[in-house]
């Protein structure tokens, strides 16, 4: 199956992912093997904006990632970003980096809108979301989630929200095939992205216990592969300052 024709990117755009990459540290994909032919659901730890860079530069294949909605439409951007990148820095700064908010707007849309990203909102439009996630998924498309939230699991994710798995119940419907999940760890201070062993949706199963079986095993495989690792710095989901990035070694500590 030819995958969908995908709408070029604007020159601006190419000539910034280019200077992304010029710049960027080189990620290396490691466990590419794992990867199931053709459609899957990725899930990975968001390590602030590092996921959805290493993941646009480097991963590897037919794929598209879920983008919040709020920074694909301009006059969203800086309520979005101030409080997802900015909120916790030290009080003196927070005046600065509300404004630099506002002045990133309008590139920050322009980026995501021509990535290759599917819009997020967790509203009603979600159903449009989902919609266009199942048609690239039967189109053979891997999709890109990064479902962290502010709530402290261990030293390596915080607690996914679960909702993206009921893709696989809509997509089952569409297909007929049972859908997969991988686990992704992206290390930046390794200068690696880690490929897990997938697992399988079972349409037989009820919702609710699916979303918690699939949840807790990806979240459980990020936490070992990472903590398999040589000792690193974790870059975590909340944007705390590097001194307060914990170890994978640290096993008994949660960010703070």
């Amino acid at each position: 199956m030819k995958p969908i024709p995908k709408k070029k990117p604007a020159l601006l755009f190419r000539a910034l992912k280019r200077t992304v990459r010029l710049f960027y540290p080189k990620i290396e994909v490691v466990g590419a093997e794992n990867l199931p032919e053709g459609e899957a659901i990725i899930v990975g730890n968001h390590s602030q904006l590092h996921g959805p860079i290493t993941t646009e530069l480097y991963f590897p294949g037919y794929r598209y990632t879920w983008c919040a909605g709020q920074m694909m439409r301009t006059k969203e951007v800086p309520a979005y970003a101030y409080r997802d990148f900015w909120s916790q820095k030290p009080k003196i700064v927070r005046p600065f980096f509300k404004a630099l908010s506002y002045i990133i707007a309008p590139l920050a849309s322009f980026i995501f809108n021509n990535a290759d990203a599917i819009s997020v909102d967790h509203d009603s439009r979600i159903v449009s979301t989902f919609k266009a996630t199942v048609k690239l998924l039967d189109d053979g498309a891997r999709v890109i989630i990064f479902p962290e939230h502010y709530t402290s699991r261990n030293n390596i994710v915080y607690d996914f929200q679960d909702s993206f798995i009921d893709v696989a119940k809509l997509y089952y419907k569409k297909s007929g095939k049972d859908l997969q999940f991988v686990p992704l760890y992206i290390a930046p201070r390794l200068k690696k992205m880690f490929i897990g062993k997938p697992i399988t949706f079972d349409h037989t199963a009820p919702i609710d216990q699916e979303r918690k079986r699939i949840a807790e095993y990806l979240m459980d495989e990020i936490t070992a592969m990472a903590r398999a690792l040589p000792e690193h710095k974790v870059v975590p989901y909340a944007n705390l300052p590097k001194k307060r990035h914990l170890k994978n070694t640290d096993t008994d500590k949660t960010p703070q």
